[in-house]
Order: C-alpha cells, then structure tokens, then sequence
C-alpha cells in the first residue's frame, strides 16, 4: 500500500512539472553557424545567425561539457617593485576569452596565453601549446582570444593559421589542425612585439586582445599600464604579413606635423607615452578599412605634462589597411584625464533611416554616451554637441578642454551627475551619511576635474559601457549593452605623500601626483547611488532611442538573505551576444549565473549556474547540419575582485539543449 501511494505521488507530481515547462524541441533544418573572429564577425556585433535555441526552448539548456586549462592566479600571489620604491600585489587572473569557432574547431587561449583547440562538440583537447609566459612577471593575467586565417589558394600545414598575442609582446602562429609552429613566421613562429619600443619592463607592455586580419596582414596594438608611470612604451600600431611575419606598415600615434624617429640603421623608433590601442580592432574589408578604439595617454589622471601627446587619445581612428594611412578619426574625449578611454570594439552595422542605408559604426564609452558614426567619414549620424564642462578646482599644472562632445542621440545610457540630493541608502541613516559624502566632495557632475581634496568620479572609468559592450541584432537593428553605475571618491595626492606600498592607488610616477580612488559607499557597504548599479539595456540603432533597460542579476554572494533577492543589478562586467532566433546571453555578474533574456522586452528566460563568474563575452555555434547548437562561456572570475567576492578560476563551460 504505502508502495503504491508512492508511485501515485511521484506521477502526480512528474505530471505538476511537465505541465510547467513547455516541450523541448530541436530543429535541425535551422542554419549552421561559426564564430570566426572575437567579435562574431571582423566588424564585432556578437551576432548569430544559428536559431535552434529559441525562447521556447532556452529554459531546457543544460551543462553538456567542461574543459579546465589548469591556469588561474590568486590575488596578491605575485608582488612587483619599481622605483621609488613602490610596490605593487599582482592582480589575480581575468580570463575574458570568447573562443572561435571555425571549420569544426574551437580555438582558445588560456589566462596564461596556453593556446587550444578543442573538439566542440565534446570539449576533448585536440592540442594545445604553452609559450611559456612568465607570469611571475605581469600584474595583470589575461587572455581576451586567438584570430583565425585561412589561406584561400594553399593547402597543408599552416595554410589555416592560430595567431596570438602574448603578454609578454609575442605575435605567435600555429598551425590550426595540429598546433604546431608555422616556422616562415618570423623565428621560427614567433615575432618579437617590442622592437622599436625602446626600454621597458616586461609588464609594461604586452597584448592581451586578438589581433585583427585584414586579407593577408594581421594587426596589431598592445596594452600598457599607463597609470604607473609617465614615459610608457609607445602605442605603435602596426600590420604584419600573416606568411612571413614580416612588418608591413606602422602607425606612430604622434601629433600632426610631428615625424617619426629613426636609429642609425633606419629602423622606426616608436615615440614613447603615446595612446595605445588596447581592446579590439574592427575591419570592414569591402572598404579596406580598419578602426581602432584608442587609449589614454599616460598617465590617466593627470595630463599637465602631456603636451601634444593625447591627440588621438580616447578616439575612434579609421586607417586604411593596406596603407596604415590614417582616414579620420573621431575624439570621444578631448585632453582626457578620466581614464575614459575607449573601451570597446567599434561595432558595424548598416543605419538604415528614410530608405537610405549608410554604413556606420557604434562605439560606446565608459561614460555611458553612444556615438553612432559613419564609418566611411568619421560624420556623427545623430548631432554631436560640444558642450561647456567644469572648470574649477584643476591642480596646479593641470589644464582643461572647455568642452567636450555629448551625442543628442540616444540619450546617456548613464547619469551624468548624482547630486546629493540623490543620494540613496537602505535606511535613512544610510541615506544621510551618503548625501553628507557627496555633500563635501567637488561634485559638478561628469567631468569634473581630479583634485585633491576628493572629485565624485561618476560616471566613473569602471561605469558606462566597457570592452564587453556592444552586441547588435543585425536583422532588428538593436544594439544590447551592458552598463555599471558606481560611483567613485577620485583623489590625486601631492607627491611627498606617495608612499610605500601602493595598494589601491595608481602612482603616476614622473608627475606631481598620484592617484587614488575607492567606491562612494554607505556605512552598510552599499553604493551611494540607488540601484540597479548594472543594467542589460537595448537600442533602436535607426532611431537612436533606447527601447528597454532590466536589472543585470543580483546580489547571491554579495549580502545577506532578503537584500540579495529584492535588490537587483549589482556592478557587472562581461558582454552580451545574439542569436537570430531572439535570443541574448550574457554572464558577467557577481551572482556567478549565465542568463537568457528576450530582445523583444528584456524578460529574463533561462539561468544557470556558473562555478564562478563569467566575466567574458558568451559565444554560439552549430558546426553542422547533424549536430547541435552549443552556448559557450569561459568562467574565471575577475582579477580576484574583492567587491565581486569570487574565486579566480579556469572553467571553459558549454551549454546545449538535451537528448
């Protein structure tokens, strides 16, 4: 009997859940679809046009496999000394890879530069190869991805070539069935990224971005830690012949009417401190065009000494491909002293408005403001206004720009100030100690310069939209993007009073000052600004006008039960990408899930945990007419956060729907 009543319960209740959840379909007449490049495609977007997963179906997505690379690092593991004295602990390691998939292979690199390839459909390791980075040496570890290049007349070894960039300013090419050196490549498959620059320490300079390919050239820019100090290495862009390794052209960041250095063998000798180029390059091949998001100028808070140097500062800069010869170029920032650099990939999409289609690009900004350009002059499709910013309260040998370029479409992703008045807590208590903060700091609202006694830095250079924004839905026109809203207690501090271990402060070293700034919170630990502090929001591109903003997740893992259910849209970082069938993924939070939301309104449709954050750009792809469509996501945490909570990792995670 007592048998019997339990069968009948368990079919009961099996009947309970199968009525909730709507059937599982697979369709497998839908498009196969790669994803060849970082972005998606040479022009980014994180677009794919694969539809077997579909809103119906995304709640049944499951956990199918796991690869771990065995590479990931702790913070404070790593110590590093310069001048002066000053010490620094090491950032733990940032995996922020999106593989590619291309011709049945999927194809990575690990926080420490391993490369891979990998059986997509099973996540068995096909090859993989360490270079050998030491990274005892770097402050940061990261690896964003590898590009793809296939010969359209060869065959054999090395006719499909892996390119990466390494920490440690290498260029390497690997053959992509079997991984090993494409030895006509430079030495023996590899070329060295720091001729030219002249001195430096090995973690000043490096690539932690794919390079861009453009027909038979790979270019590329670097990464340097440009709030250390004043005389950086050089931001030299620079194309390389994908068979040879042999350099083809360079582009020298320097001021117009300046020249270009040469050593006595007539060998380029890049000038030093100028903006580099650090996140990833766009290509439109059709026009042979290439678009570079460029950096700050160092160092980031303090541009007195700068002299000419940020003229290409925290641009847009189109080259021509074949050429290096610059094309235009579009300021975001004038004389940016905010480390408001451009962050994120320049995104192509066609703008389409009264008939007429006109080429055009997306670049978000940290501070949340989306300029929508046209991509074969550089022209604003929607009025660009300059308009007068604060004046007052520069430190001595600081200068300003009067204005700075705010688009009239869309409207700021961001607040541009946050008054006290504004000020938010969870108790009146909280509340008042938040208004008394930004009570006493210089608080003007965006671009209100550094100074010494405290500058509310909102939006700040972790706000806005960062190198994980945007996706574009190419066949709706929407753009997807994520955006954090923290605001930040930005100090510069005279030079006498630098000392020591730096900790959480940027030295700036060859200027009068160093930097320091720490989140605007409340005695609870909460931000001064009222939530969401992280959004998913979409835009009408032809209309310039946003269409919908949710919260990004929660606060599971940040503070205690109810706070972290009924608040919503803690700090994030980590992209979106889109699938045809309507569908946006995105990880990124400090809730540690991956989720599913609809482009149509923003309705979150599926999550899953992840076993630690996935701060990384999720990928698609459906590599055959007989297999599946497989969701990917590299979980590794974020640099060993302390505001995020979470433990540095190495899982690289795929996702599919079931039998």
């Amino acid at each position: 009997m007592r048998k019997s009543i339990r069968t009948v319960f368990c079919l009961v209740a099996a009947s309970l859940v199968a009525a909730c959840s709507k059937p599982v379909t697979t369709n497998y007449s839908g498009p196969v679809a790669e994803w060849p490049n970082f972005g998606g495609s040479a022009g980014g977007g994180r677009y794919s046009n694969a539809t077997q997963i579909n809103p119906d179906n995304v709640h049944a997505l499951e956990k199918v496999w796991e690869y771990r690379t065995g590479h990931f690092r702790r913070y404070g593991e790593v110590t590093a000394t310069y001048p002066n004295g000053y010490t620094f602990e090491a950032m733990g390691s940032a995996w922020q890879l999106t593989p590619l998939m291309v011709d049945g292979v999927l194809y990575g690199c690990s926080a420490f530069n391993k490369m891979f390839a990998l059986d997509p459909a099973t996540g068995e390791e096909l090859w993989s190869l360490d270079p050998g980075v030491d990274v005892e040496k770097e402050l940061m570890v990261n690896c964003r991805g590898v590009s793809s290049w296939k010969s359209t007349s060869e065959t054999g070894h090395c006719s499909h070539r892996i390119f990466l960039g390494t920490m440690d300013a290498r260029l390497l090419a690997r053959d992509a069935k079997t991984g090993k050196a494409c030895e006509d490549f430079g030495n023996k498959g590899s070329v060295d990224m720091t001729v030219g620059i002249g001195e430096h320490k090995a973690r000043d300079y490096g690539s932690m971005s794919p390079p861009a390919i453009i027909g038979d050239k790979l270019i590329t820019g670097s990464a340097v830690l440009d709030r250390i100090h004043d005389n950086m290495p050089s931001g030299v862009v620079r194309a390389y012949d994908v068979h040879s390794g042999e350099m083809l052209w360079y582009w020298d960041p320097i001021a117009p009417g300046q020249e270009s250095q040469y050593n006595e063998r007539g060998e380029p000798q890049y000038k030093r401190g100028t903006t580099n180029v650090w996140s990833i390059i766009s290509v439109d091949e059709e026009r042979d065009l290439i678009f570079l998001p460029t950096g700050n100028t160092s160092t980031d808070f303090y541009g007195g000494q700068r002299d000419s140097l940020d003229y290409w500062s925290s641009s847009v800069v189109a080259l021509r491909g074949s050429t290096g010869e610059v094309v235009w170029r579009f300021q975001m920032v004038h004389h940016d002293i905010w480390d408001y650099d451009t962050p994120s990939q320049p995104t192509l999409f066609d703008f389409e408005q009264d008939g007429k289609v006109i080429p055009a690009l997306a670049q978000p900004t940290k501070m949340g403001l989306l300029f929508l350009l046209n991509r074969e002059t550089g022209e604003p499709i929607f009025p660009v206004e300059e308009r007068p910013v604060p004046q007052d309260g520069a430190v001595a040998g600081e200068y300003l720009s009067p204005t700075q370029p705010f688009p009239t479409k869309p409207e700021p992703l961001h607040p541009l100030s946050l008054p006290p008045e504004d000020a938010w807590g969870i108790t009146p208590w909280d509340r008042n100690d938040c208004k008394a903060q930004l009570s006493e700091l210089r608080n003007e609202g965006i671009y209100t310069p550094p100074s010494t006694t405290g500058t509310v830095f909102y939006p700040s250079d972790f706000g806005g939209n960062n190198w994980d924004s945007p996706a574009i839905d190419q066949a709706r026109n929407i753009a997807v993007l994520n955006t954090r809203k923290v605001p930040m207690n930005l100090k510069l501090l005279p030079r006498e009073e630098c000392k020591g271990p730096m900790g959480g402060l940027g030295p700036q070293m060859g200027t009068p000052y160093c930097m320091h700034y720490e989140p605007i919170v409340s005695p609870l630990g909460v931000p001064c600004n009222e939530p969401p502090w992280g959004t998913l929001i979409a835009v009408d591109l032809n209309a310039g006008e946003k269409l919908w903003e949710v919260p990004l997740g929660n606060l599971e893992h940040m503070a205690p039960w109810p706070v972290s259910k009924l608040i919503e849209g803690p700090p994030n970082i980590g992209g979106p990408a889109i699938t045809a069938s309507g569908l946006i993924f995105i990880a990124g939070t400090p809730d540690q899930y991956i989720r599913a939301f609809s482009i149509e309104d923003g309705k979150e449709l599926w999550r899953a945990p992840l076993p630690t954050g996935g701060h990384a750009t999720p990928m698609t792809y459906r590599a055959g007419p007989d297999q599946k469509q497989y969701l990917v996501i590299a979980a590794g945490g974020h640099f060993g956060m302390g505001q995020f909570g979470q433990e540095p990792s190495d899982h690289l995670i795929a996702f599919a729907l079931p039998d």
